[in-house]
């Protein structure tokens, strides 16, 4: 069987490490843990679980603090998790399964990752991230902020589920600090690095320098293409708070030069649409959304409430508004059927049947 050793970086983590390295002690064969400058009982609890705890001079480049970890491993793969994430118990058996079926030929193992939830519980943010890679120099992590390894050689991939459980605010400012910290000492940012310095921009309220940033991103031709596809998403909703409407719907259009549509963009497009009241078009769009293929192994950040719930919900308003009733009831009824627990839902269905009731 192949040993895994779990590799993590931590600082100021005392409210989340036990829960993390409890949820996968007793899966892996040895555990490293790097911190960055914690001045809390970070290193304490570290210690309770493994005696390889080794500090690291923070320098603003997560690359070079997780590749410090990678080197103290010594077991033939790396996983890689934060401190606020955990494996659930359905997932501590696939992975346990994982391990023991893992050949030694196998280069990366792509996991699921769910990073945000609904109040049911269920997943509404998910997509795969390199988690078992091969211990070896070849593959370590590029990339100061929203670093990576580029899956290649033998890939495969996992149900497995890593779950994100974040506890506190962190710190909101700090990828935008790094960011205009590289860029403050003449660095050139990769295309993928342009990306996220744009979406950092855009979450703080920068939507000027954003909508730039991004623009000039969208411009160069380069960059993966899911990034591409997620710069005109994030673009638009920059234009759109710009009032320059218009533009936004444009900078929507223009990803379909990437490929098919995702449904995320089609739920985008059909927000433009039914925001002017024009819910024949904002249905159509609505419908191509709930009909877009959902390939979870693109790379892509997806949404599965776009794959389904909001599609259906919308094309409930939008079926309403154009006089067919039975066919807005229809697709509340399928809405259901995505989130059973879903208050909207239930509204709508009383609301129906109160006008069911009143007709007669």
């Amino acid at each position: 069987m192949c040993t895994v050793s779990l590799c993590m970086i931590v600082k100021n983590e005392e409210a989340v490490l036990a829960r993390c390295l409890d949820s996968v002690k007793d899966l892996v064969d040895e555990i490293v843990i790097v911190d960055t400058g914690s001045t809390d009982a970070t290193r304490a609890i570290a210690s309770r679980y493994t005696d390889k705890v080794y500090n690291f001079t923070w320098v603003d480049d997560f690359s070079a603090a997780r590749n410090a970890s990678f080197s103290h491993a010594e077991m033939d793969y790396c996983l890689w998790l934060d401190a606020d994430d955990l494996l659930l118990p359905s997932d501590r058996e696939g992975f346990r399964a994982l391990k023991a079926a893992l050949g030694h030929d196998v280069d990366v193992v792509m996991m699921r990752y769910h990073t945000a939830f609904d109040d049911a519980g269920t997943p509404t943010f998910s997509y795969y991230r390199e988690r078992l890679v091969r211990n070896h120099p070849h593959w370590r992590w590029e990339g100061a902020i929203h670093e990576a390894i580029v899956p290649h050689g033998k890939v495969i991939w996992s149900e497995v589920a890593v779950t994100h459980r974040k506890e506190g605010p962190g710190d909101s400012d700090r990828n935008l600090r790094i960011f205009e910290g590289l860029l403050s000492k003449g660095a050139v940012l990769s295309p993928r690095e342009r990306f996220y310095y744009g979406r950092e921009l855009y979450y703080h309220g920068r939507y000027e320098k954003a909508a730039a940033v991004l623009s000039a991103f969208w411009e160069s031709g380069q960059g993966w293409v899911e990034n591409r596809i997620d710069s005109c998403m994030v673009l638009s909703r920059c234009l759109r708070a710009l009032g320059r409407e218009e533009e936004a719907l444009e900078a929507l259009l223009r990803s379909m030069t990437c490929g098919v549509p995702r449904a995320e963009l089609c739920c985008d497009i059909g927000q433009w649409w039914l925001d002017r009241g024009d819910y024949r078009c904002a249905a159509f769009w609505y419908q191509l959304a709930l009909d877009a293929p959902r390939d979870d192994r693109s790379g892509a950040f997806v949404l599965p409430d776009c794959h389904g719930y909001i599609p259906a919900l919308q094309l409930c308003v939008c079926w309403y508004h154009l006089g067919e009733r039975d066919k807005a009831a229809a697709f509340n009824d399928l809405a259901e059927q995505f989130k059973p627990n879903s208050p909207q839902c239930r509204y709508n269905r009383a609301f129906f049947a109160a006008q069911g009731d009143a007709a007669h």
